[in-house]
């Protein structure tokens, strides 16, 4: 699910200032094109009701839409921000907020809120409009946007939750979760759950907390006394989100996430793992002996691209960490990656290790 290969490249800018569009051959898609059209036809057969065919139509026009929206912006990194829409703006909570939305877009990263009030205006109020993203969810109550992300062309209006909650997750490259409602939880939840059993690629989550404050904490110890303790889920399932009161390490947490590890693809039965800098012989082997347990078969190769990713022309140029992915331990995976980000070096080695062009 992840949006694209090319987040960490900039792009020219249009005259006016705005990123540009991406052009899309469309040899490459009319197959896809044609898939939409002929479900499309057999709805006319299947006799579906009124009512299942309206929200098939919103639903499917609300992507389209969002789609247009965010894929200018699909060179640049981007953090989703979850938390509750009551938050107020004295409460530590909010202030936190403000300060992670303002370090995150000095970084120059994109902020995708809910753009409503609460910790969503504080993310975007730090952030400053030409940094902010809205995908603002329409309710009988708490439906207006924040007064910085309301009339901009970055703000999606949706209907439906499960909508917009794919177009939170497909679109980041981090989420920071501040204290919530139902809705955070929900929201929380869903991103874990997609990231464990790897429907979508990894990416940094961390819980922000108040200075001090003990939300996200006694959220961990009821994961810990009843999820683990019940053995509902693995103990390295918990490298797969990091909690902090310190806005300068959730900042960090995000940042380093991409020092080395750049993104991921999977081809066949293989997952290529592309990085800005090859591990070096020593590492590598210190690889193949602690992060067997991942391995469906054979061992772990850095290479060049795979044939089947000439179509990712953004990051051709990146060495690759290939290996069969058991698809199973998204938590040790994590791990993995953790150390690629730990221990190699940035610049690159003149002949990584054991580069091989073989499939």
């Amino acid at each position: 699910m992840n949006s694209s290969d090319a987040e960490s490249l900039p792009a020219p800018l249009n005259g006016d200032g705005t990123p540009p569009v991406l052009p899309v051959s469309p040899s490459r898609i009319q197959d896809l094109i044609d898939m939409i059209k002929e479900s499309a036809e057999k709805l006319a057969t299947d006799q579906p009701s009124r009512g299942d065919l309206k929200l098939l139509s919103r639903a499917l026009r609300e992507l389209r839409y969002a789609f247009k929206v965010f894929q200018p912006y699909r060179t640049r990194r981007k953090v989703s921000i979850f938390g509750s829409a009551r938050t107020k703006p004295d409460e530590l909570a909010y202030q936190q907020a403000v300060a992670f939305g303002r370090i995150m877009a000095a970084h120059d990263w994109l902020i995708v809120t809910g753009a409503a009030s609460g910790i969503m205006e504080a993310g975007h109020l730090g952030a400053g409009r030409d940094n902010s993203m809205g995908l603002n969810i329409m309710l009988p109550f708490e439906q207006s946007s924040n007064s910085i992300i309301a009339g901009d062309a970055k703000l999606v209006h949706m209907k439906y939750f499960f909508t917009r909650k794919l177009m939170f997750v497909k679109e980041c490259d981090a989420v920071c979760n501040l204290p919530g409602g139902f809705g955070t939880m929900d929201e929380a939840f869903e991103v874990l759950t997609l990231v464990q059993t790897g429907k979508r690629d990894l990416v940094p989550m961390v819980f922000l907390d108040a200075p001090g404050g003990s939300f996200w904490l006694e959220w961990k110890e009821f994961i810990e006394r009843q999820l683990l303790g019940h053995k509902l889920i693995s103990p390295e399932d918990f490298a797969l989100f990091r909690i902090t009161d310190s806005v300068d390490e959730a900042v960090q947490e995000i940042l380093k996430f991409y020092r080395i590890y750049h993104s991921m693809r999977y081809v066949r039965n293989k997952l290529s793992v592309r990085l800005q800098a090859a591990p070096n012989a020593e590492q590598l082997e210190h690889i193949q002996t602690h992060f067997t347990d991942i391995l469906a078969s054979g061992q772990f190769t850095v290479r060049d691209f795979l044939p089947d990713e000439r179509d990712d022309e953004f990051v051709l140029h990146l060495p690759r960490l290939v290996f069969q992915f058991n698809r199973r331990n998204l938590g040790r995976l994590r791990e993995l990656m953790n150390y690629l980000n730990e221990h190699v070096r940035l610049e690159p080695a003149a002949v990584p290790p054991q580069l091989n062009t073989e499939n």
